[in-house]
């Protein structure tokens, strides 16, 4: 480095003019710095910039809290998923205390009505549009109550509710009593969750893909992994949702195998709440100091 330095073509004006006027001098030694500057600091800064370029994604696995396909394999896996826990269910609760043992993000899978659909594919007390007010927020805190460590909650179904602006305002309105999140798993184009859930001040965030349904293959969740991955390296983030349950085996292989792509494009999996907007993100510098809560304004 020091043979590199004697060589620059400025050192050696100043080396070989030494009758320069003392000013002079200092200019040329300000030339010098600015050129190291440019030389050796820029690449760093570049470098950095590609370093903040990582890609995070979320992926939710709703249609827990049964023994359906994909849960087992899942719990074993070493796979940062969220777990989107329907309530009521009779392994609801031990799941969510599974889950959240295992270092796993925990989130309620709230069954709301559909316009189309089984009333049976809801499971036990769901959010449905004959309901006043008080029972819906009574459900959705009975809902909070069976699916212990939850952060955040999404909707199971509810084409025919997202778009109730009553009750989702009851819902949400809960939902901020219990500082939970709100994704919008986006079943319905006449949704209301987000400009509520705005207006609550309360993090959300909406589905961006589904990796599975009904009918899919391992191959075809794989190639919907590869667009996740895609979408969260051109914009920085993404969420995706899959399931378990009839197809939840296929689902699991399928998420399993695009891993290494992953790796490859440098895209992170994550829990949900690592890419929402939060007091804790607004004071990275204090959040963790003792006596400081993260809900402090």
């Amino acid at each position: 480095m020091f043979v590199l330095f004697k060589k620059l073509p400025i050192v050696n004006t100043i080396t070989r003019n030494r009758c320069f006027h003392p000013s002079i001098n200092i200019l040329l030694i300000a030339l010098l710095f600015f050129y190291l500057l440019i030389v050796y600091c820029i690449p760093s800064i570049t470098f950095a910039e590609e370093i903040e370029k990582e890609g995070k994604a979320a992926i939710i696995i709703d249609d827990f809290g049964g023994n359906t396909g994909g849960v087992k394999k899942f719990f074993e896996a070493d796979i940062p998923i969220t777990v989107a826990i329907m309530p009521f269910l009779d392994g609801s609760t031990e799941q969510a205390n599974l889950a959240n043992t295992l270092g796993l993000e925990v989130m309620i899978h709230l069954p709301l009505e559909p316009k189309k659909g089984k009333k049976s594919w809801l499971g036990p007390l769901p959010i449905t549009s004959d309901l006043d007010t008080q029972e819906v927020k009574r459900r959705v805190r009975k809902a909070i109550e069976d699916v212990p460590n939850a952060k955040g909650l999404n909707n199971h179904m509810g084409s025919k509710i997202v778009g109730n602006e009553r009750i989702v305002r009851a819902i949400l309105e809960v939902a901020k009593e219990h500082n939970l999140y709100v994704i919008d798993s986006g079943t319905s184009g006449d949704s209301v969750l987000p400009t509520i859930a705005k207006e609550l001040d309360i993090p959300f965030a909406v589905r961006d893909s589904f990796l599975d349904d009904s009918f899919s293959s391992r191959d075809h969740v794989y190639k919907q992994m590869l667009h996740l991955c895609n979408i969260a390296k051109s914009r920085g983030s993404a969420i995706a949702i899959g399931h378990v349950g009839v197809k939840g085996i296929d689902t699991f292989h399928g998420i399993n195998d695009a891993l290494p792509h992953f790796e490859e494009k440098n895209v992170s999996i994550v829990p949900v709440s690592h890419l929402l907007k939060t007091k804790i993100e607004k004071k990275p510098g204090s959040f963790w100091q003792e006596g400081v809560n993260e809900d402090t304004p």
